[in-house]
């Protein structure tokens, strides 16, 4: 059934590809994850990119992706208040898999903001929200636009949080899709496609951390907490990227 459908998929209108992804959606789910890459960038719209925050599972997808399309764009969005770690893992990576690496961030300085807005990520969930947006969304939002993306490749999994636990997938969100390989791995699938490919995690795994974002709202996993509690002092999980309420999602 998908492979007959995909042979058209690319060339059917936005409301006539809309209508086809449940059913696109029920074979995807019985495929590999590397099975789900091909399908997507034979009969997914160009231009196609994968963002990555360089997080503690992030060569997974990284590895996955460039072993099929080599030179697709790689988003990073940086804050510049990532750990030393991750803007080392970021030089380690990009150098080992040859990446196309794209870098965007708000235009203006972390300093420059924290003289008009004070520590924002200290004021509550309001002051999250505000941080993220100029952040992590807007420089997405950007970073989009400026490559013409129509098709988005994101890392996200199921067993992270609640707010992904129904995640398809392949979705079509406004304008682009949106599609997520690996969306139904656990940890041990990650664990062993990483030893299988000799691939590492994020050096602070070893610190205890399974998700890791800024440095200022990422600490490592205590007893007692779940992994998203991890993010954010535990007053959300998400950074507004793929959140449906807010203005990430429309990127």
């Amino acid at each position: 059934m998908l492979a007959q459908s995909s042979k058209v998929f690319a060339e059917l209108s936005a409301a006539e590809q809309s209508s086809q992804l449940a059913s696109i959606n029920a074979d995807l789910e019985k495929m590999t994850a590397q099975q789900r890459v091909t399908w997507s960038l034979e009969n997914l719209p160009q231009v196609q990119v994968l963002s990555s925050s360089f997080g503690i599972q992030a060569a997974v997808l990284l590895h996955m992706l460039t072993e099929q399309k080599p030179d697709i764009p790689v988003v990073l969005v940086d804050t510049g208040y990532l750990f030393p770690e991750t803007y080392q893992f970021i030089d380690q990576l990009t150098e080992r898999l040859k990446l196309n690496l794209q870098i965007y961030s708000n235009k203006m300085s972390p300093a420059w903001q924290e003289a008009r807005f004070g520590n924002l990520w200290e004021n509550g969930v309001e002051g999250i929200e505000q941080y993220n947006r100029m952040n992590k969304v807007e420089p997405m939002q950007r970073a989009m636009a400026e490559l013409n993306a129509s098709t988005w490749y994101s890392g996200l999994r199921r067993s992270q949080s609640s707010t992904r636990n129904s995640l398809p997938v392949l979705d079509r969100v406004k304008d682009r899709f949106k599609v997520l390989p690996i969306i139904d791995w656990s940890n041990k699938d990650v664990h062993y496609y990483l030893k299988e490919n000799d691939l590492p995690y994020h050096p602070l795994w070893d610190k205890g951390y399974v998700s890791v974002g800024d440095v200022h709202t990422s600490r490592p996993l205590e007893a007692g907490m779940t992994e998203e509690e991890t993010r954010f002092f535990g007053l959300k999980r998400e950074c507004g990227l793929h959140e449906s309420n807010v203005d990430g999602d429309g990127i």
